[in-house]
């Protein structure tokens, strides 16, 4: 369980609401230049002072002992590129009864609270804020499905891989099987905020490994072949261009009935078009499903949720009401019946097969800010029936630490 702890990104117009942190106190337009002068670019800073004046302390690396400095540090600016973690206790310690911590952004501008007032023993230089209580991923864990559903697995182990986006642009690999590797996830690259859009739902090259498609800012379509061991090869540009009228793209599974992964894409006029996969990482010409679908937000390919054994797909609406679409093995989709509402209140919908072990498919969502009055970041489970008409079980929550990320695939 994550250790509660106070989280600050300070300015001198004010600091965090609800009174954890004493208002920050006016600076003149002198003394704050004179600090913003002292502090090096790329450096954070503290000083002695609490207007940034007095002797200076200067970091541009973490150091878990402050030495002459602990405990010293009054007021401060963080002028690097990175998040500055500020640690009440030495080493980035939380585990102590009064143990906190703070997070200043970069940016430069000078701070002072009576909360942080002579408090500070380390400092620990971070790319998010999320690396000041842990690693930059959440936790994750599945059980190994009875049998494999086709996708999700991006290692072959039969158990559901995830694949998050930090928010600088990192992308990260989440084993399923967290025992055997102590909770560590892997990072697969870096600059992945440059694609606009990202899913995963099958295989598309033809050799039995889970892919992901990605679209970049000019409207590019990419696809990047799972090499069955978390990590992907050279990718390979699947759409030349256009792909920016798509304002949903979702990897499908195989809706066509010819035993090969399909997208789904709806475009700015409501139109949701089927493009085919030929099972050799090049997708076939588009094929109209139907209009009207401008209403929805969300589209999953959850793979056969009502039993039938065909893969369907899942849409979320402006209401928040969540559809299934059973799929006919044909490129159509049948009558569309509800799965439940609510669903409003999610930032993230997924699919990735069973993560409980079981035979039927499962769907998983990220919780936004709306959630429980107030309670983003959680990742709820959904267990499939596997029957029509209710295809999913109550909400379960599986961990709580999936706050502040650009994407969980």
């Amino acid at each position: 369980m994550r250790k509660t702890t106070r989280r600050l990104l300070a300015s001198l117009t004010g600091v965090l609401a609800g009174g954890l942190l004493a208002a920050a106190l006016p600076a003149q337009t002198a003394q704050a230049s004179s600090w913003m002068d002292r502090c090096p670019s790329g450096y954070f800073c503290g000083f002695t002072g609490t207007a940034g004046d007095g002797s200076m302390f200067k970091t541009n690396k973490s150091m878990a002992t402050l030495g002459t400095w602990d405990n010293k540090i009054r007021s401060f600016t963080n002028k690097s590129s990175e998040i500055a973690c500020l640690y009440s206790d030495a080493n980035y310690s939380l585990n102590g009864p009064d143990s906190t911590y703070w997070s200043q952004g970069p940016g430069g501008a000078g701070s002072y609270s009576s909360s942080l007032d002579r408090k500070i023993s380390s400092v620990k230089m971070v790319r998010t804020e999320r690396e000041c209580t842990g690693r930059a991923y959440p936790w994750w864990y599945a059980d190994p499905a009875t049998k494999a559903a086709g996708f999700g697995d991006l290692d072959g182990n039969r158990r559901p891989d995830l694949l998050v986006r930090d928010l600088v642009g990192r992308l990260w690999f989440l084993p399923g099987d967290v025992l055997s590797t102590d909770g560590a996830g892997r990072l697969v690259g870096s600059g992945w905020n440059a694609m606009t859009a990202m899913t995963r739902h099958g295989d598309f090259t033809g050799d039995g490994r889970e892919d992901l498609v990605a679209r970049d800012r000019d409207g590019r379509l990419w696809l990047y072949p799972g090499n069955g061991a978390g990590a992907f090869g050279a990718r390979k540009n699947i759409g030349t261009g256009g792909w920016n009228g798509m304002s949903v793209l979702t990897a499908a599974g195989d809706l066509s009935g010819d035993g090969k992964a399909d997208l789904v894409a709806r475009d700015t006029a409501g139109k949701l078009w089927l493009y085919p996969g030929r099972g050799n990482g090049t997708l076939g010409a588009r094929k109209l499903v139907g209009g009207g679908w401008q209403v929805m937000n969300r589209l999953v390919g959850s793979g056969d949720l009502n039993g039938d054994g065909k893969a369907d797909l899942v849409a979320r609406d402006t209401a928040g009401k969540l559809w299934l679409y059973p799929g006919r093995n044909n490129g159509t989709l049948g009558a569309r019946a509800l799965v439940g509402g609510g669903w409003q209140d999610m930032q993230h919908l997924l699919a990735v097969g069973s993560y409980d072990g079981g035979s039927t498919n499962d769907l998983l969502a990220v919780t936004n800010e709306r959630y429980a009055g107030g309670q983003p970041g959680r990742l709820l489970g959904y267990r499939g029936t596997g029957t029509a008409p209710t295809v999913l079980k109550g909400a379960e929550m599986i961990d709580s630490g999936w706050w502040k990320l650009n994407g969980v695939y």
